[in-house]
């Protein structure tokens, strides 16, 4: 298993992201699963 840490860049960030995860339903490594996927549909090959 690898850890990852994440800095944010203040408070309000950190508290925004961690509103969606729970509104989601999410863990921290859904939450930036999700958002791959979303890159992913978002950038063309």
């Amino acid at each position: 298993m690898v850890a990852i840490r994440i800095e944010f860049d203040d408070d309000e960030q950190y508290e925004r992201l961690k509103q969606l995860k729970k509104h989601r339903g999410l863990t921290w490594k859904g939450l930036l699963l999700e958002g791959e996927k979303k890159v992913r549909e978002d950038t063309p090959e």
